[in-house]
């Protein structure tokens, strides 16, 4: 019994990051005691963060558990030491969850949780269940509480490691809390355990302590605006203004005047002074989205500002320095434009000091279902609802679909499903079925389903055909019209056009 007490307790002064600090932990309480699943949460504000599971499903690594929302865990945390529960009435928060047992939500099992009390803060708590009901008669309370004490351990550990990491006149758990609420700001978290979002994360935390110029490429809807504001928040330029442009849609004629600013009388309209994104990220961060879609004609002078940090706005004479950190995004292959002659390879060049490819999300399956479990999380807010929870069939679906969309695709479908399983209901927990995910191998088919033949003209047919088509694409784009049209390969003023042509019927 003291053999595998003395490997965690060594682990607790080992120079190891924390996940598996925790992951070792777990394994050796599952060496003493015989459990189902087991389950290592930290208490964050009011919210339970999992920082270690074993035994549930991956998505459960993912989610975030209010104890108000969770009477067992609510009582973990009320009490004084080793919980068991036997009221099968009272819900387990992780009914749904556990590993190869099926979709079944609720029955009788053993349950047992420990609050995690450092210095008589309580921190976290530390859960077991097992299916059999009788599992842990044979248990002894002082051998949770000694786990939960090293538990707790592990966790002032590392919180202890986090603040001295951090500049003496910042707390890090501000700095973790201001983080997320960036992150959360435009949608979500990097989220993954792949080998390529491990890579993405360590280029960020490299990335962060430079002002390299970087370029970040990938698919639409992988992520790139996270990638982008996680530089910025972990940069010394953190407290500064992270400034997004979206270079799609700056209209050609004003967006030098966007860019770089305007004297008052500079052109038609220009009725005053006015800054231009570059002097308003000064001493921060310019994120120029998109740069793929900047009008050749902006390109010589977005370079020289990149270069050489100096900007002059329309109309004037004079040149203005800024202190800014360049970072840029694209999903074209900015090379093959080049080649092209849409886009001037010094300035390629000169924005690609550091590349930084996100990964698209068929690339990385094992993360589906730690990206369905947050995105779950996120539904239940949105819509008001009681626990979401994915069937065999569902996650089977989410796993094997192309995912065209990537990420921003894959929280679109989890949140139309959770609102399709959950209408007229208000139950404890509410289960998703493949059905509702509204999803199979024919919906990225160019016009879905043959249609059944109707009298009309041939102009009539190309008509609905492209209109079928083009609305497609865009729904596809996520209403990015840039995109859209060039994976039609037409100019976007062009497409604009013909959808409105098509619209009106003339």
């Amino acid at each position: 019994m003291l053999e595998p007490l003395l490997e965690v307790a060594l682990d607790l002064s080992a120079n190891l990051r924390p996940y598996e600090r925790y992951r070792r932990l777990i394994a050796v309480a599952r060496r003493m005691i015989s459990c189902d699943a087991i389950a290592l949460l930290r208490l964050e504000g009011e919210v339970l963060v999992p920082v270690a599971v074993d035994g549930l499903r991956g998505e459960a690594i993912a989610r975030r558990f209010m104890p108000r929302e969770h009477p067992r865990l609510a009582a973990i945390l009320d009490a004084n030491g080793p919980i068991r529960f036997g009221d099968v009435a009272i819900p387990d928060p992780f009914d749904g969850l556990f590993a190869n047992r099926g979709d079944v939500l609720s029955r009788a099992h053993a349950c047992m949780g420990c609050p995690l009390i450092v210095e008589g803060e309580v921190i976290g708590v530390l859960t077991l269940d097992a299916i059999e009901p009788t599992a842990f008669d044979a248990v002894k309370d002082e051998t949770v509480a000694m786990l939960a004490a090293l538990a707790g351990a592990a966790i002032h550990t590392t919180i202890l490691a986090e603040t001295l990491d951090e500049l003496a006149v910042r707390n890090q758990l501000v700095a973790r809390q201001l983080v997320r609420e960036a992150l959360d700001r435009v949608g979500g978290e990097l989220l993954g355990m792949s080998a390529g979002m491990v890579r993405v994360r360590h280029e960020i935390e490299m990335l962060a302590g430079s002002d390299l110029t970087t370029l970040i490429t990938g698919e639409t809807g992988v992520g790139k605006e996270l990638v982008a504001h996680a530089i910025h928040v972990k940069s010394r330029r953190r407290d500064k203004p992270l400034v997004h442009v979206n270079c799609a849609a700056l209209p050609e004629a004003l967006a030098e005047s966007e860019l770089f600013g305007h004297v008052r009388g500079s052109f038609t309209g220009a009725i005053d002074h006015r800054a231009g994104k570059f002097e308003v990220a000064d001493g921060g961060t310019l994120f120029l989205d998109e740069i793929g879609e900047l009008p050749l004609s902006i390109q010589p002078k977005l370079l020289r500002a990149v270069q050489s940090g100096e900007v002059q706005r329309v109309g004037s004479d004079k040149t203005l320095r800024v202190d800014i950190r360049v970072v840029a995004a694209t999903n074209r292959d900015l090379s093959e434009e080049v080649r092209a002659h849409r886009f001037r390879s010094d300035l390629f060049y000169r924005l690609s000091v550091y590349p930084l490819h996100v990964p698209p999300l068929r690339e990385r399956r094992e993360d589906i279902p730690l990206l369905s479990g947050h995105f779950l999380d996120r539904a239940q807010q949105k819509l008001g609802v009681g626990q979401l929870r994915l069937n065999v069939e569902a996650r089977a679906r989410l796993r094997d679909h192309g995912w065209p969309g990537n990420v921003r695709e894959l929280e679109h479908v989890i949140l139309r499903a959770a609102l399709r399983a959950s209408e007229g209901r208000r139950d404890d927990t509410i289960v998703i079925h493949d059905e509702h995910l509204g999803i199979d191998s024919t919906d990225h088919r160019v016009g879905g389903p043959t249609a059944p033949a109707v009298k009309r003209s041939l102009r009539e047919a190309v008509d609905a055909f492209t209109q079928d088509l083009i609305t497609t694409t865009i729904a596809e784009c996520d209403d990015n019209w840039a995109e859209a049209a060039r994976r039609l390969g037409l100019q976007r003023g062009n497409l604009h056009r013909l959808a409105a042509r098509l619209r009106h019927g003339s």
